[in-house]
């Protein structure tokens, strides 16, 4: 995927580059210009690929990923509009090849418009159209630039009641706490890190979930912030589970290896060190006041390309008695693919991240993540009180920031009793 992404950049690179040339943009024609647009674009392309093949400084790594990101977006939205101009002088020359030149002239004149590459007014439609594609261009670089000065690290408390009929009354009250998707590899603000996870703690959660991805690729991204999350602490305990992140599949490939096993295996004891009972297909009993609820974590399961590394059935052994099941599950498409078969009563889980960018109020939410997933963002219901929350993440990947869809450490409220508000 990286090699694909800096290859479409570089043929859009090619396109925008002789669209400019050809305008009135006198800078555009010089030798400057020329050298300074491929200069910059292959050095960002290089140092791209250097920040994910090697072991470079995160704060470089991240200057490079970020300017990788505006640049791309910039020229995606400037080549949509010159392909627009493009189409348009495309369909005037086949006009002109099909209907008489005569006619043509006619009928331009009947609409009041000039010839296609004619002056109106001291500029062409062409140049007119280039030159709003810049404006164009640049006007993504205002909203990313502000999701990465302000809403990478805007960590947002949210708060769900969980309406459970079956819930034993010792845990009518209880409260959860749920992070996801930490993803430490992209993280370069520790301060803010911290105080994050400040915020859950100030919570006081009884326990806390967290739904996997720990690290972008290999364990050794936690270094840094280990003794971070060593801190998130809860009376009955903190259990996470796997994402597909957590294997290494992105780093080492999907074959399996000795370095790839090892990996996984310090990544496995990064959660032991931090305190986490790290649940692979297994449960935990929970026991209040001789009352008992199950809390079971698969490893991840997903649909599509995702690994399905899972297994639900081994999970659930031991649990055939207990009023209330919870799940933790990394991927929100495990919920419809196999859960809702069973009778977990609800299902945590992580992933989307909201694809860090949209809106998210109290009665409305969009993203394009929606687009790809069914459930990607809150909580959902199906009959019998099923539920699935999905949490938006704690962190963030690829673009190093969050618009609209903020980073998020969600509160959950256990309620004996059936919603007031029914089926959702």
């Amino acid at each position: 995927m990286l090699i694909i992404n800096v290859f479409v950049l570089l043929i859009l690179d090619f396109y925008i580059f002789f669209a400019l040339k050809a305008t009135k943009i006198k800078f555009a024609k010089t030798k400057t210009f020329a050298i300074l647009w491929w200069s910059y674009s292959i050095l960002l392309s290089l140092g791209v690929i250097i920040s994910f093949k090697f072991n470079i400084p995160l704060t470089v790594r991240s200057i490079f990923l970020v300017a990788f990101f505006l640049t791309a977006a910039s020229k995606f939205f400037f080549f949509f509009v010159l392909i627009l101009d493009d189409i348009r002088r495309g369909g005037l020359w086949l006009t002109r090849l099909v209907i008489p030149k005569k006619t043509v002239k006619q009928a331009v004149n009947v609409l009041e418009m000039p010839v296609a590459e004619e002056p109106v007014k001291g500029i062409t439609r062409s140049d007119f159209l280039t030159k709003a594609g810049i404006l164009v261009g640049a006007s993504p670089l205002v909203p990313l630039s502000w999701g990465i000065i302000s809403g990478a690290y805007d960590y947002r408390v949210r708060r769900q009641k969980l309406y459970l009929p079956n819930l034993p009354a010792a845990f009518h009250g209880m409260t959860i706490g749920q992070i996801s998707d930490v993803h430490s590899g992209s993280f370069y603000n520790r301060k803010a890190v911290n105080g994050g996870v400040d915020l859950l703690l100030n919570e006081k959660p009884d326990t806390i979930f967290f739904t996997g991805d720990l690290v972008n690729n290999v364990a050794s991204e936690m270094r840094d912030y280990q003794d971070i999350f060593s801190r998130v602490k809860a009376d009955l305990g903190v259990f996470s589970s796997l994402g597909n992140h957590d294997y290494g599949d992105y780093y080492f490939g999907k074959e399996d290896s000795a370095a790839k096993r090892k990996n996984l295996q310090d990544l496995i004891q990064t959660h032991k060190v931090m305190g986490w009972d790290l649940l692979n297909d297994e449960n935990r009993i929970l026991k209040v006041n001789n009352e008992e609820l199950a809390i079971i974590g698969v490893q991840n399961w997903g649909t599509g390309r995702f690994p399905k590394h899972g297994d639900l059935k081994k999970a659930l052994l031991g649990t055939e008695e207990q009023a209330v099941k919870l799940l933790l599950s990394h991927d929100p498409s495990h919920w419809r693919a196999q859960v809702l078969d069973t009778d977990v009563d609800v299902m945590f889980a992580g992933h989307t991240h909201g694809m860090q960018f949209g809106v998210r109020l109290k009665n409305v939410q969009w993203s394009p993540a929606k687009y790809v997933y069914k459930e990607w963002a809150g909580l959902y219901k199906e009959k019998e009180n099923k539920q699935l929350y999905v949490n938006v993440g704690y962190g963030f990947l690829g673009y190093p920031g969050r618009v609209g869809i903020l980073p998020e450490i969600t509160i959950f409220e256990l309620i004996k009793g059936n919603d007031p508000k029914g089926i959702v």
